[in-house]
């Protein structure tokens, strides 16, 4: 009787300690995914909020004559292909560097990797903006033309925008760097040192040892990378694009066709294919998570 009380006292106060962020997540996050829903099934335009009215699937359907969209969608499907590898490598070779205690000041350089990722977005653009500028950036002026390659185009044109975004994905590998450093840490140094006694070099170690004991956090390092780069159309909101200084085709299409067009119907329509796609890739990885991800037997 006494412990049953006691569970359920504990229970009460859990409950009111979790409290401020699921009011906040129900008012903030889930209300708004589901009134975006509600909108994506009408025409409603911004300036005209008094002249809403039902279309039912009439939204998805233009979104499959939507040339645009298919091409923004493969433009986002591509730029991912590239900087989701880009960024899970970049983030596991610093991860394994920073792990040797031969390295003196790790904790420092730790610190210097993952203060990007918390620096404002519009802060991350000007600075970019600066560097690649194609008539005044340090890009050109510094490292191109004194090492006789082509100049950059600027962020303008596609190609230029394209490896703008490539640097800036690089520039936020914070996150999936201290997943990866803390995994690592974690790797049991026994296995270790007994691969040493065996002859295995350092690179026989992170292949064999290393990658399969941090399997997990490299999952989760990837599906966090995946949602970075489809972020805001993903969330139905754009924290994560603005704050990572990160800003997918997709994402700027559906700003444009909210903000531009002011058609906010019609880009939560485009957000729900988004959510629905990314989606299937999540369920996809967790499908076939057991053919490479390795959990600790008890």
């Amino acid at each position: 009787m006494f412990k049953s009380s006691y569970k359920a006292k504990r229970g009460r106060i859990g409950l009111l300690l979790i409290s401020p962020w699921v009011i906040g997540f129900v008012l903030l996050k889930l209300l708004p995914v589901l009134a975006s829903f509600v909108f994506s099934l009408t025409d409603f335009n911004m300036l005209k909020p008094q002249d809403i009215g039902f279309i039912g699937l009439q939204n998805y359907a233009a979104l499959l004559q939507d040339e645009t969209l298919w091409s923004v969608l493969f433009g986002t499907i591509g730029l991912a292909i590239i900087t989701v590898p880009l960024q899970l490598v970049f983030a596991l070779l610093l991860a394994a560097l920073l792990s040797s205690e031969a390295i003196i000041g790790r904790n420092f350089y730790r610190t210097l990797i993952f203060l990007p990722s918390i620096i404002p977005g519009i802060a991350v653009f000007s600075v970019w903006f600066g560097f690649v500028d194609p008539t005044s950036g340090w890009l050109n002026q510094l490292i191109m033309e004194p090492l006789g390659l082509p100049p950059y185009p600027g962020p303008n044109s596609e190609s230029g925008r394209n490896l703008l975004l490539i640097l800036l994905s690089l520039w936020n590998i914070g996150p999936a760097f201290l997943i990866l450093s803390g995994a690592m840490m974690g790797v049991p140094k026994e296995l270790y040192e007994a691969a040493r006694v065996d002859g295995a070099g350092p690179v026989y170690r992170l292949i064999n040892i290393t990658l399969p004991v941090i399997s997990p956090a490299i999952f989760f390092s990837l599906l966090i990378s995946l949602i970075t780069v489809f972020g805001g159309s993903v969330l139905l909101d754009r924290s994560i694009s603005f704050s990572s200084g990160f800003q997918s085709p997709v994402d700027w299409y559906i700003a444009e066709i909210m903000f531009g067009k002011q058609a906010l119907g019609y880009a939560a329509g485009i957000a729900w294919i988004m959510f629905m796609l990314v989606m299937g890739i999540a369920i996809y990885l967790f499908k076939t998570a057991d053919r490479w991800v390795f959990y600790p037997v008890d």
